[in-house]
């Protein structure tokens, strides 16, 4: 077993890959046309288990949990314990720690969104000025 301390930065480290492929999917552009395919399919009439799986693709918490099994296996990180214990521990804290990344992402983009339309707003009243 890893000391607490190493356990606990690989948990921090481990989270940051996690987040990053789980909001570039659900959220960039460059994944637009396969979010929009699986948005369609799952709101589609088909069954229950065809909706939620396309869903999957769409929610950065719930595609989070399939990066971090992907994680743990290339890893093989545990947290706490030496056994499957470990893996259920180190699977659900990293998915909690990621998706607290993409909240402070989230909000961080806001931000600066906010700030280019202040700018451009700025930036049209003084050409309306001259």
């Amino acid at each position: 077993m890893m000391p607490l301390s190493t356990q606990v930065a690989w948990l921090f480290l481990i989270a940051i890959p996690v987040a990053c492929i789980a909001w570039t999917v659900t959220h960039e552009e460059v994944f637009r046309e396969p979010r929009d395919f699986c948005i369609k399919q799952s709101k589609s009439k088909g069954n229950v288990a065809k909706r939620k799986f396309f869903y999957l693709f769409t929610c950065e918490y719930c595609f989070s949990h399939y990066i971090t099994i992907l994680m743990l296996i290339l890893t093989g990180y545990k947290l706490l314990l030496d056994d499957w214990r470990g893996y259920l521990l180190a699977g659900f804290s990293i998915v909690w720690i990621a998706n607290f990344y993409m909240a402070i992402f989230a909000l961080i983009k806001v931000d600066v969104n906010l700030e280019r339309l202040q700018v451009k707003k700025e930036q049209e009243e003084l050409e309306e000025k001259k």
